[in-house]
């Protein structure tokens, strides 16, 4: 292995690796994705789409979730900083309903891996952030599904962008209408 360092979290399946960066005078190299690497860390899947999005400071996504065709995400941020969260919603899991948050940066370069069946949010934390991952299905428009960001019975401890509060946050109109984790049938 040697090109990637994974760090297991306190949800199985959960993983943040963190790249080999290759520096010198110029910049630095580095492989955001092996197939070969991740196989060897025990990520080994196929991944089939690639998306990126944009947001500004206080744009909070999430937390969503595809009901009926399930995808595993590779997740990392290209500029800017975010604070990454996924919710186990895996059926029998001891660990149902928890939360695990990663500081995710174009600094400190980590990607966060999230299996099927979690839902999955960020709030961006900079003046701005690229956010860009892989997924191991494609997208279907018609399967959507969400998680009230702010749920108590989930108590994701969202960290708040630097001056700002949660009336300051910028939640799109479909996020501010999910449902909380009680409500969630799979």
């Amino acid at each position: 292995m040697g090109k990637i360092t994974v760090e297991t979290c306190e949800i199985e399946g959960l993983k943040v690796i963190t790249p080999a960066v290759f520096g010198d005078e110029r910049g630095y190299f580095m492989e955001t994705y092996s197939r070969r690497d991740f196989e060897e860390a025990g990520i080994d899947m196929e991944f089939v789409q690639d998306n990126q999005s944009s947001s500004k400071k206080g744009v909070l996504r999430g937390l969503h979730f595809q009901i009926n065709y399930p995808q595993d995400k590779l997740v990392r941020v290209v500029s800017g900083e975010v604070f990454d969260v996924a919710v186990d919603l895996r059926e029998g899991s001891k660990t149902y309903g928890k939360w695990f948050g990663v500081v995710l940066s174009a600094e400190n370069k980590k990607q966060f891996f999230v299996p099927k069946n979690f839902a999955h949010g960020f709030i961006v934390l900079s003046e701005h952030a690229e956010f860009a991952y892989k997924c191991s299905d494609f997208y279907h428009p018609n399967d959507e599904g969400g998680l009230k960001w702010n749920d108590p019975d989930i108590g994701v401890e969202w960290p708040m962008p630097e001056g700002m509060s949660e009336e300051d946050l910028i939640i799109s109109e479909k996020d501010k209408k999910w449902g909380g984790i009680k409500e969630y049938k799979k």
